[in-house]
């Protein structure tokens, strides 16, 4: 899949606008879901959107050092940190969505289910923005080690240390969370 990625990449870059529409269409799904673990759920479209003009922009200057979804990984990076920054400097309100209407809604099994997630979002917001953004490539994303590195502008080893502390970070939260029982 990496070298039609890369012929697509090659064929936009030469202006073929359905190369360019084969490609977006074919790696949307995972630079959204990139940006969703780095992002607020509000601002995914906008920031995937954003990843897009730029890559499109640095598609002629793609040499294929690196494989088509890492490049555009890292893109996606620089893309929600510089939204972080302005966010920073100008805070925003926000309306919060009925969620507990909706949970309330959706009855026991789904409310199960909106609970975990929202657990285990929370475990890997709680983790150290290095270690959760390795986390993230490696085992959500499903990029390896080398292409992780290399989305994050680092050795593969500093991915390895990251990406073992990040489990072993969540194993302990997760012990820290269970309900204990008395020894009897």
């Amino acid at each position: 899949m990496t070298d039609s990625l890369s012929a697509l990449a090659y064929a936009g870059a030469r202006g073929d606008h359905d190369a360019l529409s084969d490609l977006i269409r074919a790696t949307q799904q995972d630079v959204s879901r990139f940006l969703a673990r780095l992002s607020a759920p509000g601002d995914i479209a906008d920031l995937t959107q954003e990843t897009y003009l730029r890559a499109i922009r640095a598609l002629p200057d793609f040499a294929g050092r690196s494989s088509v979804r890492t490049w555009l990984f890292a893109i996606a990076r620089r893309v929600a940190a510089d939204h972080v920054r302005t966010a920073v400097r100008r805070p925003r309100l926000t309306v919060l969505p009925e969620w507990r209407q909706a949970a309330d809604t959706a009855g026991p099994h789904a409310r199960h289910r909106f609970d975990e997630y929202h657990a285990l979002t929370d475990l890997l917001a709680r983790l150290d923005p290095d270690r959760r953004e390795a986390f993230q490539l490696t085992q959500v994303a499903g990029l390896s080690y080398a292409e992780a590195a290399d989305a994050c502008g680092c050795p593969i080893g500093t991915i390895r240390s990251r990406v073992a502390r990040a489990r072993e970070d969540l194993i302990s939260a997760m012990d820290n969370r269970a309900p204990r029982t008395a020894a009897g």
